[in-house]
């Protein structure tokens, strides 16, 4: 049987004729050996057709279309060409070696032609792969590495755009970042206050805000030229008269030690980079919030930025966390307590990361758990609406911001919250008046009105029917007698009633028959009597 391989290359589709299968016995290893001897492979492995690419646009749809295990149409023009024809009810004499598997199987449901895939298959065309500039004629060198590498970027680019999740790239990545910087930022705070605190121990007391103290000691520098003179530069920092003047007159009994004006200069520079880590936090946090607000409007203004990132982050994309349950993102950053609880056998965790919401905070501790369970779910409708909704906006994830509200007063003074279909209704109002078109089926509001009415009128005429089956029962039908519970009685008793009546006069008929009987019987037996006394006269007249 012939062997043909296809080969997609970069500048066409080859198909390549193998010859000497029976010699070589399809071993691999004998295969192996000659694919990197040209004069070997080439006796075993010829050109039988090329097929050149008309562009670089051309080679990109081609590609794209193998990669899917897709057929295209110039595939099949070039396979039928080029293979010997197949005969319907007779088994060909020929095969096709490809690379991949579902390209053959599609290959074989369109056109009948058998494709094979193996280690065998795979090892010829590794060496078709590893000689093709020597097969094709005319092929200057150089031109193959370059349409290989032009093919392979705007592959590479096509695959980026179409990513669903390229977006979310940035949020996950600033998130991350901003939890980095906090972490420095405090460690290097800490490290400016313990080092500054040598000078000035007394400034720590008076001064909270990490910020404000780096800023202070880059202000102050020396505490022994500090005085009256720094008073309006230490209020621009501090924002509070009172304070400043504590702060000079610490520096006036300071028990602390001197410092050098080289360790001084170190102190002045990291406090600066402290400020500088400090702001540049600041400006990142503005950011995630403008990306976050065109990503996922909803679940930010429902859960927050920064906790909707996290989520985001969590779960690897906008995708993801759109196809998790709610029960999934209710303890999503929780796995090592649910894994645990899970193996010891005891109490799941209620919460993951949806516990940094202020939500869960305000909740009281009986009803943390409950709380989470409905904010988990709103979240999750809210990410889906962000996810595969054409139309951006903050409507949905207003509203169910305001159940979520409504949810805590239930729970709290016990007011209760309006329904989710009215409240949703109300959602998308207000984003068809922002200009969004959300994908809603309208026509089903009309059907589902009619059904409504045409349910409301079987019921109406039921009502009717039974009101007058009880006035034809002799039953008073009262105008608002239309519970189940009444009817069933009336019935039972009119049912009841007749069928004693029914039972009554069967009775009197039983008893008129038994009456008829014994008459019958009684003159049968006056008329035997009667007999039996005229032959007893009979006989003796006789």
């Amino acid at each position: 049987m012939a062997l043909y391989l296809l080969y997609e290359s970069a500048s066409g589709y080859g198909l390549f004729l193998a010859h000497g299968i029976d010699e070589i016995g399809q071993n691999t290893e004998a295969v192996r050996n000659s694919v990197t001897d040209l004069n070997r492979f080439g006796k075993v492995v010829k050109l039988a057709a090329f097929n050149p690419f008309q562009s670089a646009l051309d080679a990109l749809n081609q590609q794209n279309a193998v990669s899917e295990g897709q057929m295209t149409d110039e595939l099949r023009n070039f396979l039928e060409l080029s293979l010997p024809k197949v005969k319907e009810g007779k088994k060909p004499k020929f095969s096709l070696g490809v690379a991949e598997s579902k390209i053959g199987s599609h290959i074989f449901e369109e056109t009948k032609i058998p494709c094979q895939s193996n280690e065998f298959v795979l090892e010829l065309i590794r060496g078709v792969r590893l000689h093709f500039d020597r097969f094709i004629e005319n092929l200057k060198p150089g031109d193959l590495e370059k349409a290989q590498l032009g093919l392979g970027h705007s592959y590479s680019r096509a695959k980026v755009k179409f990513n669903v999740n390229r977006v979310d790239n940035m949020v996950i990545q600033a998130i991350f970042l901003l939890d980095t910087l906090d972490k420095d930022v405090n460690s290097f705070s800490m490290r400016v206050r313990e080092w500054y605190s040598w000078h000035f121990p007394e400034l720590v007391k008076i001064v909270n805000d990490n910020y404000l103290y780096a800023k202070l000691a880059k202000y102050i520098e020396d505490k022994s030229e500090l005085s009256e003179d720094k008073l309006e530069g230490l209020v621009d920092i501090l924002g509070d008269e009172d304070k400043a003047k504590e702060v000079i007159e610490a520096a006036k009994a300071s028990m602390g030690q001197d410092l050098s004006p080289i360790d001084l200069i170190n102190v002045k520079m990291f406090a600066q980079r402290v400020m500088d880590l400090a702001e540049y936090r600041k400006k990142l946090y503005d950011y995630l919030v403008s990306k976050m607000s065109d990503i996922a409007p909803n679940l930010a203004a429902l859960i927050g930025e920064v906790v909707g990132a996290r989520l985001i982050s969590h779960a690897g994309s906008l995708t993801n966390l759109a196809k998790c349950p709610s029960s999934t993102l209710q303890i999503l950053g929780a796995e090592k307590a649910l894994f645990r609880a899970l193996k010891t056998k005891g109490n799941t965790p209620k919460y993951g990361l949806i516990f940094h919401s202020s939500f869960i905070g305000r909740a009281s501790a009986k009803n943390k758990g409950r709380m989470a369970r409905y904010l988990a779910n709103k979240c999750s409708i809210a990410s889906r609406i962000d996810c595969f909704s054409e139309s951006s906006g903050t409507s949905f994830g207003d509203k169910l911001r305001e159940q979520v509200e409504e949810r805590l007063d239930f729970y709290d003074k016990g007011v209760a919250p309006r329904k989710n279909i009215d409240v949703m209704k109300a959602a998308m109002e207000n984003a068809a008046s922002q200009g969004g078109e959300m994908d809603v089926d309208k026509a089903s509001e009309p059907s589902s009105k009619k059904s409504k009415k045409k349910k409301s009128k079987d019921n109406d005429d039921k009502m009717t029917d039974d009101k007058e089956n009880a006035v034809a029962n002799g039953d008073d039908a009262e105008p608002k007698s239309g519970k189940k519970k009444k009817k069933r009685a009336l019935e039972m008793e009119s049912g009841l009633t007749e069928n004693g009546k029914e039972n009554g006069s069967s009775a009197e008929n039983g008893t008129e028959k038994k009456k008829k009987k014994k008459s019958k019987n009684v003159e049968t037996d006056v008329a035997a009597v009667s007999e039996g006394k005229k032959k007893k006269k009979k006989k003796s007249a006789d």
